[in-house]
């Protein structure tokens, strides 16, 4: 088995921010920019998320899944623009959720995901 090699450790959170097992990266939630709007807090998040990619050696390109979560679940139409921004036709699978971020007023977005390195 490959060796397993952590980036982007917050060791107050006791998480990694992206992990690398195989061909696969493991992204955990990328959320920034949370006193923006809804659309910009997405992009924060997707900036936020190839940063971590870039780690890895990866893009957004690499990116096979996704899940979004959402303050607000009706603003996925948001997302779906930034989406078809950002990802330029080479679309991940997805799911969308609704849920109450814990400790963060202004938080309307963030999304995790796993990278594929493989040709």
């Amino acid at each position: 088995m490959s060796k397993i090699i952590r980036h982007d450790i917050n060791e107050e959170w006791a998480h990694s921010g992206i992990v690398e097992a195989g061909d696969f990266c493991f992204l955990n939630y990328c959320a920034r920019n949370v006193d923006g709007t809804i659309e910009e807090q997405i992009n924060s998040a997707f900036d936020e998320m190839e940063e971590r990619l870039k780690m890895a050696g990866l893009t957004l390109e690499n990116v096979v899944q996704m899940n979004c979560l959402f303050k607000n679940i009706w603003d996925i139409p948001v997302m779906e623009k930034v989406v078809k921004e950002r990802f330029k036709g080479k679309y991940p699978a997805r799911k969308s959720i609704q849920t109450e971020f814990a400790n963060s007023e202004g938080l309307l977005f963030q999304v995790d995901g796993i990278a594929y390195r493989g040709d």
